[in-house]
């Protein structure tokens, strides 16, 4: 049976150096942050990475510069397909099969990328499966770019029952329909990971059994203390998911450059640049900068609470 891929797993992001090129220097800190702070696996090569913004030699780079720098020491799992003919995406997710990743998510909404419905989806998706290394675990994801295409449960069941898929990451931000995946796919190697800041909390009571949202790129170890050790602290527990519920509402003021910002305040790198965002978010957003230096208090302040609990 395939191995379920559950834990705090960071969806990468990329800095970038003033010319544009990928700050490699940067992202070996980056990998190294994640790491310290106890995540269990790295999805590189995803959205909140830009690769829809990258080229396919710059995705394979950048998978194979994570496998590298990572050094087994914890997963490593990447996307990278983003054409919508599928002998394209079969070419770009064998190159970065070929990097030594432990795992390829397919992004849902390239799959029936001509929106035809159907069977088009289970399709489209049997014939990629055929041409993928055999012995790589595969992963989904519910990629909101360029539209969120989730999943149906017959979708759901047909990839839990083939044995191969590892992890959905689950963008559904629907409590009730994490609930309903869990349960289907209990006794399936296809873990439930949800995505969602704002059911982080009750979806991992619920069995899903880790959290892969935007805002373990700003404090994934909480998140950890939250999977692990929140069940035996039920009032500090509660109290900490209100805090990463509100602290991840900052997400739609310029992410993933607000995150950029976050590690250039914490000495993690020093640039912000951003092909997805390519406007000066503190000129946009004008207290961004204090509402991070609150996320950087609160973070801290509930590091204290937990170490103390």
């Amino acid at each position: 049976m395939t191995k379920r891929n559950e834990g705090i797993i960071p969806v990468m992001i990329t800095p970038f150096k003033d010319d544009g090129t990928i700050d490699y220097p940067g992202l070996s800190r980056l990998i190294e942050w994640y790491i310290a702070n106890g995540c269990d696996a790295l999805f590189a090569v995803c959205q909140s990475s830009e690769m829809l913004f990258l080229s396919l030699e710059e995705r394979v780079a950048l998978a194979k510069f994570v496998v590298e720098a990572v050094g087994g020491r914890i997963p490593v799992v990447a996307s990278g397909h983003v054409s919508d003919k599928l002998e394209d995406q079969e070419r770009e997710l064998n190159v970065v099969a070929e990097t030594g990743v432990d795992g390829l998510v397919l992004v849902t909404n390239r799959l029936d990328a001509g929106q035809k419905g159907g069977t088009a989806f289970v399709d489209d998706l049997g014939w990629l499966m055929e041409k993928l290394p055999k012995d790589l675990p595969l992963g989904l994801y519910e990629c909101p770019a360029p539209y969120r295409r989730l999943l149906s449960d017959d979708e759901l069941m047909f990839c839990a029952r083939s044995d191969r898929f590892g992890i959905l990451k689950d963008v559904s931000c629907d409590l009730e329909t994490v609930r309903r995946r869990v349960a289907l796919t209990a006794d399936t190697s296809l873990a439930i990971v949800n995505a969602n800041a704002g059911i982080a909390h009750q979806a991992m009571l619920s069995g899903s059994n880790g959290f892969t949202g935007v805002f373990t790129n700003f404090h994934p170890d909480l998140y950890k203390w939250l999977l692990t050790k929140g069940p035996q602290h039920s009032d500090l527990a509660g109290e900490l998911a209100v805090f990463l519920a509100l602290a991840a509402m900052a997400e739609p003021m310029g992410y993933p450059k607000l995150a950029k910002l976050y590690h250039q305040r914490l000495g993690t790198f020093e640039g912000i640049g951003s092909r997805a965002i390519d406007f000066d978010i503190a000129e946009k957003y004008w207290a961004v900068e204090a509402l991070l230096g609150h996320i950087e208090t609160g973070t801290a302040q509930f590091r204290k609470k937990v170490a103390r609990a």
